[in-house]
């Protein structure tokens, strides 16, 4: 992926404090740009290399005054093993198809979204989109997006991810599950089938946004080994 670009010529914005979402009582702070249709690409590979994340056609990362708990990760797909409780999660999910499409919204992914939201994130700021806001989410994506639908036997969409392609693997943007199906750990099966496409694919890594260590909804991501997180020094392996 190339482009002439200079990211010198980056103008980046800070968000205004807000109440941090992963840790009780602290406040959050981002630094942000926008992501134009030409050099989006582009610019998302580079810059999700620098610890970035992508919303739309926004790219983020935390830039708090007093906290530097959220941190980078990524999956080292070539080496990773699924343990055994992994493997269970392969077995139980056999059954499921999976899809691979452009980044088109539908209306059966916003109503499989919306039972979502409302058992898991009932009162969150999301549980006010409507369908032309999923729109926006899905389609208003200046880098190379898809959307992975998995269906049962019955062809009924039981879970959707947004992936981002990358140079060196990719990057899960956005998943979201039937929770009737729990005993599945669609989650978690999501990620896996993902490792292995990047395995397929022959790329290194499956990039999976902002690992807090102290915090509990984060905790799943660090499961994956072997991963590696971004610090000072650059990505280096997380320790067991």
């Amino acid at each position: 992926m190339s482009h002439p670009f200079d990211p010198n010529r980056l103008q980046f914005y800070l968000t205004i404090p807000s109440p941090c979402p992963y840790l009780p009582g602290r406040m959050e702070r981002k630094i942000f740009t926008q992501l134009d249709p030409l050099s989006g690409p582009y610019l998302n590979n580079y810059l999700t290399h620098a610890g970035f994340r992508r919303s739309q056609n926004v790219i983020y990362r935390p830039a708090c005054e007093t906290c530097r708990e959220c941190r980078s990760l990524r999956v080292n797909a070539e080496q990773f093993l699924p343990n055994k409780s992994f493997r269970r999660t392969l077995k139980r999910n056999e059954d499921l198809s999976i899809s691979y499409a452009e980044a088109i919204a539908t209306q059966e992914q916003f109503d499989l979204l919306q039972t979502y939201l409302d058992s898991r994130h009932a009162g969150g700021g999301m549980n006010l989109m409507d369908f032309i806001r999923y729109e926006m989410m899905v389609e208003e994506c200046a880098s190379e997006t898809e959307i992975v639908e998995y269906r049962d036997a019955e062809n009924h969409l039981i879970a959707c991810m947004l992936v981002d392609r990358l140079d060196d693997g990719l990057s899960l943007v956005y998943s979201f599950f039937d929770p009737v199906e729990s005993q599945r750990s669609l989650g978690n099966y999501m990620i896996l089938t993902q490792i292995q496409r990047c395995r397929d694919k022959g790329q290194p890594y499956l990039y999976l946004g902002y690992w807090v260590p102290d915090s509990p909804k984060m905790h799943y991501k660090s499961r994956f080994k072997p991963c590696e997180v971004l610090g000072h020094a650059g990505w280096r392996p997380l320790p067991s």
